[in-house]
């Protein structure tokens, strides 16, 4: 998403993200996940993302990385073109008024750059950033994600997408992010 930019100097290399897609990868196979990955050159836009992937089947995402007053962090898991009311989320997911983390936040809480994905297999800090994904999305087979980077797209089961989120330690919220 770009509102999030990346925690680093302008010019300086971005931080390595402390799991690499290859393991990210492997922990889908281990779990006996089937996934497929597709390389191409970095995206940073949903628009940029749809220019390139042409026809690429199934549902893509976009995440939105939110903090309230009380520091409570939510990663948002919907589909690309979802209009998101912060105000009436907040509401929603009993946050009050949410505003999105920092790119400081979502480096020392996900461990990531951009908050491009929802497949983050740890948490930083003993602090749970509370998952909410889109019920629309999951009715999407495959659905789209980028595996920790913005240079590849990863293809994955909505049941699958579910399954390893749980066996992350996460149980996500579904909502009807629509209306």
């Amino acid at each position: 998403m770009s509102s999030i930019s990346p925690a680093t100097a302008p010019g300086s290399a971005p931080a390595a993200p402390p799991t690499s897609p290859e393991q990210l990868l492997a922990r889908l196979a281990a779990l006996g996940i089937k996934s497929h990955t597709i390389s191409h050159p970095p995206v940073f836009t949903v628009e940029e993302s749809k220019a390139l992937r042409g026809k690429l089947p199934g549902g893509h995402v976009k995440n939105l990385f939110l903090r309230n007053k009380k520091g409570a962090m939510w990663l948002i898991v919907a589909e690309e073109d979802r209009r998101i009311d912060l105000k009436a989320l907040g509401e929603r997911i009993g946050a009050g008024k949410v505003s999105f983390g920092s790119a400081e936040r979502l480096m020392q809480y996900l461990g990531c750059c951009r908050a491009r994905h929802p497949l983050r297999p740890d948490q930083r800090q003993g602090v749970e950033v509370q998952v909410v994904i889109d019920k629309a999305l999951l009715a999407h087979d495959p659905v789209n994600v980028h595996p920790l980077t913005n240079d590849r797209t990863t293809a994955i089961a909505p049941k699958d997408l579910l399954a390893f989120i749980e066996a992350c330690g996460h149980k996500p919220q579904v909502l009807d992010l629509g209306g």
